[in-house]
């Protein structure tokens, strides 16, 4: 995931075409579209091998940890030079499978592993920071962040993290929940979490990301009388139904007590907010 920058001519061309109170509808536009890469369309559904992440599976274990507000943090500071030393060896290990051949259940836990783990090692490699959008390697006058730079290479192909979520996932699998997955190590994301994603477990992890994010503030609060949700829904309406009314009943198929009754009658968002601080652990912590 990416934050959304832009131009300094072509948002204001949009402004005047669109009606007062399209400012969602400018940053939908502006988001990162889910583009196929055909390439990585290539499975063998008859595989039956199976990918090992029980390296990924130990590290997530010993470095995030849930603070009180339900938002799991990751050691940057403290992980020791084992943990780190085992996360190039993971990442290495991921880049030379040929993942082409495997079945789409592996592909899918492959390509959401890869990605967090190629996000925690580019803080890591930059660390401190107080956002991942100071790492500033991306190519481009306009962009920032980590997400257009070129961290790996798979089946001998560079990929950036941009393309493993918006050219390999979101238009592959097709599932809103993908955002619950992918980590941009950011306090505003869904959290990290403590397991990693295997073909047995994705379903119940998705399923308890999504809840565990829309029920807490960071996913959807109310403020006042008005619908606050992550800018998350709004610069990826489209993967949520494309509707403000398509994102609330995404919010309340997940929604508990008190949200749920909360989010009763309505039928709009109000507004959207994002935290993109590093969600790595507190000094004291």
């Amino acid at each position: 995931m990416r934050p959304i920058r832009f131009a300094l001519i072509a948002p204001l061309l949009v402004l005047m075409a669109l009606p007062l109170g399209g400012i969602s509808s400018i940053e939908a536009l502006f988001a990162p579209k889910p583009e196929l890469w055909e390439k990585w369309t290539a499975h063998d559904p008859n595989s039956t091998a199976v990918i090992d992440h029980s390296t990924w599976d130990r590290l997530l274990a010993r470095n995030v940890r849930m603070s009180g507000d339900g938002l799991n943090r990751f050691n940057y500071k403290g992980i020791s030079k084992e943990d780190r030393d085992a996360l190039h060896g993971y990442v290495a290990q991921l880049a030379v499978m040929p993942i082409s051949k495997y079945s789409r259940p592996e592909q899918f836990a492959y390509w959401v592993n890869l990605y967090n783990a190629l996000t925690v090692d580019v803080v890591l490699d930059h660390f401190p920071v107080d956002s991942i959008r100071d790492i500033d390697i991306s190519p481009g006058f306009f962009s920032d962040g980590p997400w257009g730079k070129t961290l790996v290479a798979v089946e001998d192909t560079p990929l950036t993290l941009n393309d493993i979520e918006h050219r390999i996932l979101r238009p592959i699998w097709k599932d809103p929940r993908i955002h619950y997955a992918v980590n941009c190590a950011s306090v505003g994301c869904p959290n990290l979490m403590r397991k990693a994603y295997t073909p047995a477990r994705m379903e119940k992890l998705l399923e308890k990301s999504a809840r565990n994010y829309i029920n807490n503030a960071r996913g959807a609060r109310i403020d006042g009388s008005g619908l606050i949700v992550s800018s998350i829904y709004v610069w990826f309406q489209d993967d949520f139904g494309g509707s403000d009314a398509a994102v609330i009943g995404h919010l309340r198929k997940y929604a508990t007590e008190p949200l749920s009754t909360l989010l009763k009658g309505k039928t709009a968002i109000d507004g959207h907010s994002y935290d993109w601080s590093l969600n790595g652990e507190l000094d004291g912590s």
